[in-house]
């Protein structure tokens, strides 16, 4: 399929169902959704500090995304109320901004996700608060090159499967944990779409990737166990044994020779620290 000339198909996977296939259109949009959310990230960075309070960066989200004419994904969606997720130290994903001060130490993942023109931009990435312990600090690295082995594996011909091992291999070789209970997922002009991709798996299973497919790549690696916990606020999500964890998080689309990051940040902030 040539992606310059093909309009929007579909495949259909026996595990997955329908899989969108996006023409020439879907990756424009997805261009402009993926950098204003990279680019609200970099906004961000300076605020990322000892002390900042994590419903004022959520506000300041906010703000920056209506003054771009677009507007933030997860207010109102399924209840959820905030533009942000903000996990701090043991929490793995979806946590709530809060009056909650961040410490120094502190090791944070901030998800944003954007909807410019019909499509969604969604990523993450995390941030080191003040002086970071070494032990925290190899974690954050670990998962960055997680998501970057994912993203390298993912190219026409190659499968899902490929990507999880790409991923679950490098981390358990650093004597660190894979997230079973959360995956990525197909998005475009819908918010959660096929196919799911789970950060685990075994070479050459499932489905296999085609051009045209849209999904995020956002592993997340624990220091201890996998296992997590929800809290009662029906979003946060824990270690159970409290450990440490990280998440990094891109939005891709698979072209005819491998895949075009959509949230590449504009400054090239990539892995922490982030050169402000």
């Amino acid at each position: 399929m040539n992606i310059a000339t093909t309009l929007d198909r579909y495949v259909n996977d026996p595990a997955e169902g329908t899989i969108r296939l996006h023409g020439p259109e879907g990756f424009a949009g997805m261009r402009r959704a993926g950098e204003l959310a990279a680019r609200v990230l970099d906004m961000l960075t300076p605020y990322v500090v000892p002390d900042a309070v994590t419903a004022d960066l959520d506000q300041m989200t906010y703000d920056f995304v209506r003054a771009n004419g677009a507007v933030s994904a997860t207010i109102f969606y399924r209840g959820y109320s905030h533009s942000l997720c903000i996990s701090v130290n043991h929490v793995v994903c979806h946590g709530i901004p809060s009056a909650r001060k961040l410490k120094d130490g502190d090791i944070v993942n901030i998800d944003v996700t954007v909807v410019v023109d019909g499509w969604h931009g969604d990523t993450s990435r995390m941030f080191l608060v003040g002086d970071v312990a070494l032990k925290a600090r190899k974690l954050v690295e670990v998962t960055h090159e997680c998501l970057h082995l994912g993203i390298a594996a993912a190219r026409p011909g190659a499968t899902l499967g490929d990507v999880g091992h790409a991923i679950q291999s490098h981390a358990e070789k650093h004597r660190m944990s894979v997230v079973r209970d959360f995956c990525g997922h197909g998005l475009g002009r819908v918010f959660h779409d096929a196919p799911n991709v789970v950060h685990l798996g075994r070479p050459g299973r499932g489905v296999v990737l085609q051009p045209g497919m849209f999904f995020t790549i956002e592993p997340m690696i624990n220091l201890g166990r996998p296992d997590v916990k929800l809290l009662d606020d029906g979003w946060t999500a824990v270690t159970r044994d409290r450990s440490l964890s990280a998440q990094f998080e891109h939005s891709i689309g698979i072209t005819e020779t491998g895949n075009e990051i959509f949230t590449g940040s504009p400054l090239g902030y990539s892995a922490p620290p982030y050169g402000i």
